[in-house]
């Protein structure tokens, strides 16, 4: 209104300087840094990290992976195996009126010492928790199985001052095959397992089951592309052998057995892959009688792991 051009606000202030644009105050921020720094020298980068642990000792090893999951031991055999080997177990369950005998009686003095929870159930209600396994009465949940690094299998051979010896699994789909395999790797000597992460069998209470514990004894590794991971063995001195009906070599005739050596068994239908069979230094065939062609997973490991045992007893 007219006459109150004096009132608070009526009129607008104005700054004696001009706004700032592309240029005066703002000029240095156009200015350019330099070239970007290599990821090794930037503090927040993987590269960096990994630069700094490798300068003070420490493995770049990446972390074992795990199921995720808790698991279930059932069957008598291998809930002892478990416990004589020291895994942990979260707890003991028996179903009511199962009979007494020397393996549950071992199972109750171990669980005892070592303060583990027993925990008495109907046996319908085990057969649920366990899926319906053979658990004879008793079965442990233990936590998530922790799977070895691949180069880990390596580590345990040098330590004890041997050859390597690893069994690697190419798409065994079959837990109970598994298990089996880490059951005759135990028991022929070698230093581990590697099975692929995926499209693959993993430890689960059937392949504990199958293996009567020996899981518990042997490292299994998991590996993201067994092709890669043969390959880095190869560079570590190892010769990658794999199990094939149309081996170029008879398994009696292998020569190999005694030095650091790669074990490769194939699925239970399509034996190895393509890129599997490309990898390996060597085929070989186990003999057979008759018109039977193959064997599945866990008896033809089992064959070839004493072969080698042979070779180096």
């Amino acid at each position: 209104m007219p006459g109150n051009s004096a009132r608070r606000g009526a009129i607008r202030k104005t700054s004696k300087k001009p706004a700032a644009g592309s240029g005066g105050r703002v000029k240095r921020g156009l200015e350019g840094k330099g070239p970007t720094p290599k990821a090794k020298d930037r503090p927040n980068h993987k590269a960096y990290k990994q630069a700094k642990r490798a300068e003070k000792g420490t493995s770049t090893r990446p972390r074992r992976r795990t199921t995720g999951d808790a698991e279930w031991i059932a069957g008598r055999n291998p809930v002892v195996e478990a416990l004589r080997a020291g895994i942990p177990v979260n707890a003991l369950y028996v179903a009511e009126g199962s009979e007494r005998d020397g393996r549950l009686r071992e199972a109750f003095k171990i669980a005892q010492e070592r303060g583990i929870s027993l925990l008495e159930i109907t046996t319908r209600e085990l057969d649920r928790l366990t899926g319906n396994a053979v658990h004879q009465g008793l079965a442990a949940r233990i936590p998530a199985y922790e799977y070895a690094h691949a180069d880990e299998l390596l580590d345990r051979a040098a330590d004890l001052g041997e050859p390597p010896l690893i069994v690697a699994l190419d798409s065994v789909t079959d837990p109970r095959n598994l298990g089996a395999v880490v059951r005759s790797a135990a028991g022929f000597g070698a230093h581990g397992v590697l099975v692929p992460e995926r499209r693959a069998a993993g430890i689960t209470a059937s392949a504990w089951k199958t293996s009567a514990g020996a899981a518990a004894r042997l490292p299994v590794a998991q590996t993201v592309n067994l092709v890669r991971q043969l390959k880095r063995y190869q560079e570590a001195g190892c010769m990658v052998v794999g199990l094939a009906a149309d081996g170029d070599v008879s398994l009696p005739d292998l020569d190999l057995g005694d030095g650091p050596l790669v074990l490769v068994v194939g699925s239970e239908d399509a034996g190895l892959s393509r890129l599997v069979t490309e990898t390996c230094d060597q085929l070989v065939s186990i003999p057979m009688a008759g018109n039977l062609e193959s064997l599945n997973a866990g008896v033809a490991a089992s064959v070839a792991l004493y072969a080698v045992s042979r070779a180096r007893a």
